[in-house]
């Protein structure tokens, strides 16, 4: 089994029903170990990245609504999981993308709905393979987030403004 990390999101509707640790104590299950987490408000660009593959669907726009928090609240909770067949083992515990398709014991199964709008609200989302799950924890997260070089990383110097506690 080949040693993988993959991005996992709570999603807004998991996030407001409370359904964290529910997840999370699901997602131990698999034995993986979570190298970084935190809470992000998702901006417009990044939910655009995020579902680029998605752009010319109909539902698109709703489905960036949705992961910025429109109908719920305005944040996600991102993890990365790592360790031997992460991605799989991830996906298998999430179920199928459409919570009505998803086996009644996984997370989208038990947690998930199709709103009337048609807008899959499945509580949670996790990289489909090994390219997306690169991609998609390079823009998650930064570097120094994560507690292990997990993809080449290389030092650069950065002169920027920056929130600072007063």
């Amino acid at each position: 089994m080949p040693t993988q990390q993959t991005l996992v999101l709570i999603k807004p509707d998991g996030l407001k029903k409370s359904l964290t640790g529910n997840i999370l104590t699901r997602l131990s299950e698999t034995k993986l170990d979570i190298i970084a987490s935190k809470i992000v408000k998702v901006s417009r660009p990044l939910a655009e990245e995020h579902y680029r593959a998605l752009k010319d669907k109909p539902f698109f726009g709703d489905l960036i609504k949705y992961i910025m928090g429109e109908y719920h609240k305005k944040k996600v909770m991102a993890l990365v999981y790592w360790g031997p067949d992460a991605i799989k083992k991830v996906r298998d515990i999430c179920g199928s993308t459409n919570p009505e398709e998803a086996d009644a014991v996984s997370i989208r199964g038990a947690y998930g709905r199709i709103t009337t709008k048609g807008v899959y609200e499945n509580v949670i989302h996790a990289s489909t393979d090994e390219k997306d799950a690169e991609r998609e924890i390079k823009l998650w997260f930064e570097p120094q987030e994560i507690i292990m070089d997990i993809y080449p990383v290389k030092t650069v110097s950065i002169t920027q403004e920056k929130r600072a506690w007063a």
